[in-house]
């Protein structure tokens, strides 16, 4: 992030930065619904909430994940 950006615009930026991978400026919109899962157990764990991750986009996905 810049120095010399508008406050307005460090705010819309902050918290994120470009992903390694697909060099994005912006955080991506996901617009799966559901998430697999490492196995059964690794579901249940996830449902439970005793492991952080994505199960269902309605409770969490990546995008929610940057906002908060």
């Amino acid at each position: 992030m810049s120095d010399t950006w508008k406050l307005e615009t460090r705010l819309v930026h902050a918290g994120y930065s470009p992903d390694p991978t697909t060099k994005a400026v912006a955080v991506p919109i996901y617009q799966t619904v559901a998430y697999a899962f490492d196995s059964a157990q690794h579901g249940a764990d996830l449902f439970d909430l005793k492991v952080p991750g994505n199960l269902y986009t309605r409770i969490m996905n990546p995008t929610t994940d940057v906002l908060e």
